[in-house]
């Protein structure tokens, strides 16, 4: 048994080293596992894309600019992510960080999750209370509730893809609808629920609203198409900025 471990043993988990258990192996191959699931599911979706394409009247071309419009959109959410997943580190370790919250996870929901299992163990996330023993607690709070969300999808989607074939044989035209709809609803809440947090909040909601309709309007032009794409990536950038601003000026932020 080596020093390390031989300490980790002889603590019983009481100690506030949390990186010597946070970085073990054995967490960096799971981590690796996920990592290869998901590159495995990429590759699967890509290819069903391309298989499905001609049926569906996608041409080449489009399924390329689909892609890369992916691609280029998933740049701006991913911006803010690394900056929680950098805070997050010293609390997590890099392989919790990358599977929960990198990967899989809301930041929002990982940290209140692991912040809620800490407090019902009689400890602060990462206080001077937050031992080797809470860390395992948080860790498996965060990963049961990742789990549920998978395992519902897995449930639930095939019942939801027989509720849309019924409603598309119905009213073909309500399938074209509901998905716009239900996006435009989820952005929508999302965005209100910032609202009432600060003027910090409202000022960065303002202007990427501002930013990604701008892009959406200009991005019509044939040669200015590839506003489109970039336009999340400019609006959440824009938003970061103009909060940054906001709070170096001393808007309050409550």
């Amino acid at each position: 048994m080596s020093p390390t471990t031989s300490s980790i043993v002889s603590a019983a988990g009481e100690s506030t080293d949390i990186l010597a258990i946070a970085n073990m192996p054995v967490l960096w191959i799971c981590a690796a596992g996920v990592f290869a699931v998901i590159l495995i599911q990429s590759v699967i979706y890509m290819k069903a894309a391309r298989k499905a394409a001609p049926a569906a009247e996608i041409t080449g071309p489009e399924l390329k600019t689909a892609f890369r419009s992916g691609a280029i959109a998933a740049i701006g959410p991913s911006l803010a992510v690394v900056m929680v997943a950098i805070a997050l580190l010293a609390v997590f370790g890099t392989p919790a960080v990358l599977v929960r919250i990198g990967l899989i996870g809301s930041a929002a929901y990982e940290t209140g999750a692991a912040s809620i299992a800490a407090g019902s163990a009689g400890a602060e996330l990462g206080g001077p209370t937050y031992t080797q023993n809470v860390f395992a607690i948080a860790f498996f709070a965060m990963s049961m509730g990742g789990a549920m969300w998978m395992l519902a999808t897995l449930i639930l989607t095939p019942l939801m893809k027989r509720g849309g074939t019924k409603l598309a044989k119905v009213n073909p035209a309500a399938m074209s609808i509901v998905p716009g709809a239900a996006l435009l609803g989820a952005f929508i809440a999302l965005g209100v629920a910032e609202v009432p947090k600060s003027m910090i909040h409202v000022y960065a909601l303002l202007t990427s609203a501002a930013v990604m309709g701008l892009c959406a309007a200009v991005g019509r032009s044939r040669k200015r198409a590839w506003l489109r794409e970039w336009g999340l990536g400019f609006a959440i950038v824009a938003g970061l900025v103009v909060a940054y601003m906001a709070h170096t000026a001393g808007t309050p932020v409550a």
